[in-house]
């Protein structure tokens, strides 16, 4: 199926409207335009390869409560595959922005190199890959998916020789991020994630985090220059095979970071299917300078889906707005679908965060504030609801056209030219 383009012509006049329909309401919609334009979102590589990676040695899934499932076509088997794929999504998404990659995407040539023994000139290839298309990394340890991680327990774990382990690889995985940011004069985001937990209801809920908490202090004590590398942890509340009890929950790494100066972040898949990670995010900023928010949906039990412009993603970027935040939050995308087209995935969810950021930046916020100052809660409300039917649509067509990427569902037709040419050939 083809789909329809949108000239520029066309796009040309609806902005015009557009323009003339938010001015009324006192917003200048080609500052907005700028705006967004230098906000990036750090997309992530384990989209396109089903959180496998290419560390020799190793053969599919493990411990450590990560699961792809789907057998879409065409998923890359190789880096120069994956970055290939990556350049297809990021010529389709409006903006500049960075990617963010896991341990075990390590190019290793022939030999295999544990996890603990990974150096900076193991990703060589993708800093280099980063130079030439002008972007930046994010980087994490890969913390799950090995035989150490078959128990339930890493950086949390009784066993001191799974522990020390562990802590090796998330110092070296410390030492390749600041290389990499040095390397992009870019700061690079090592964020470190663990799956800890148990299945059914612990008897010693205590004892775990005493341990965590001795491993992070062991594996935060070397500093690093903050231009080039910034630490982030990631709490979660279950997961499959913790679904009773997670070690790192919120509130642990909420008291860590606020006494260690690291940076919290905040998955919007790992909380309560009903709790939104919005209403935390102005609490959070009152003690921290910055925040990490990882982009996702989860639904029921699972946390990683495709993110869309639901209530959800609008609610977080409209607090990051409500809070003047922008310059405070480091914007990534976390899910993975194997069971669609990989690139669609990443498109869909990139355009849908923006999408939502965009419509946040054009909404008229000091009205809002004025009638709230005023105790004029009725048209606070009516307002809200007011804004919702905007034309922000238009200006999105605007914010593609000006990036050079296609605007609409257009951009399907050059997945699908991909798909045919790219991604079914692999399978043969």
């Amino acid at each position: 199926m083809k789909y329809p383009s949108i000239s520029k012509d066309k796009i040309e006049e609806n902005y015009g409207r557009a323009k003339e329909i938010y001015s009324l309401y006192g917003v200048n919609t080609d500052n907005v335009l700028n705006t967004i334009k230098n906000i990036p979102l750090s997309m992530h590589c384990w989209q396109g390869d089903d959180v496998t990676g290419f560390e020799k040695g190793k053969e599919g899934l493990t411990g450590g409560g990560i699961l792809a499932t789907g057998n879409f076509p065409g998923k890359a088997r190789t880096p120069e595959e994956l970055r290939m794929d990556m350049e297809k999504a990021m010529s389709l998404i409006p903006g500049k922005h960075r990617i963010n990659l896991h341990a075990v995407y390590a190019e290793t040539g022939d030999r295999e190199v544990t996890r603990d023994q990974l150096k900076p000139e193991h990703f060589k290839n993708w800093i280099d890959w980063a130079k030439k298309n002008k972007i930046g990394l994010d980087f994490n340890p890969t913390i799950f998916s090995h035989p150490l991680a078959d128990s339930g327990y890493t950086l949390a774990s009784r066993d001191r020789n799974i522990r020390s382990f562990w802590i090796r690889h998330a110092e070296a995985c410390r030492e390749i991020a600041f290389t990499i940011g040095k390397e992009l004069d870019s700061p690079c985001i090592n964020n470190l994630w663990i799956p800890d937990g148990s299945k059914d209801m612990p008897a010693d809920r205590l004892t775990p985090r005493k341990i965590l908490k001795d491993s992070l202090d062991e594996i935060y004590e070397k500093q690093y220059d903050s231009r080039y590398l910034l630490d982030s942890v990631e709490s979660k509340l279950f997961g499959i095979g913790s679904e009773a009890y997670v070690v790192g929950s919120h509130e642990f790494y909420l008291g860590y970071v606020f006494t260690k100066g690291l940076i919290l972040c905040l998955d919007s898949g790992h909380f309560h299917p009903t709790e939104s990670i919005a209403d935390k995010i102005s609490s959070v900023l009152i003690y921290s300078k910055e925040l990490l928010l990882h982009l996702s949906r989860g639904l029921r039990w699972d946390s990683d889906h495709v993110v869309t412009l639901n209530d959800q993603i609008f609610s977080i970027a409209q607090e990051v707005k409500h809070c003047n935040a922008f310059n405070r939050i480091h914007f990534a995308l976390d899910f993975f679908d194997a069971s669609i087209n990989r690139i669609t995935a990443w498109v869909t969810g990139s355009r849908a965060a923006l999408k939502a950021i965009l419509s946040v930046l054009l909404e008229p916020t000091h009205l809002l504030i004025q009638a709230e100052e005023e105790g004029n809660l009725g048209d606070r409300l009516a307002l809200l609801e007011e804004f919702k039917t905007l034309p922000m649509g238009s200006v999105w067509d605007k914010f593609c056209i000006e990036s050079g990427v296609p605007a609409g569902s257009e951009w399907l037709n050059n997945v699908e030219e991909y798909t045919e040419n790219v991604l079914l050939k692999r399978e043969k």
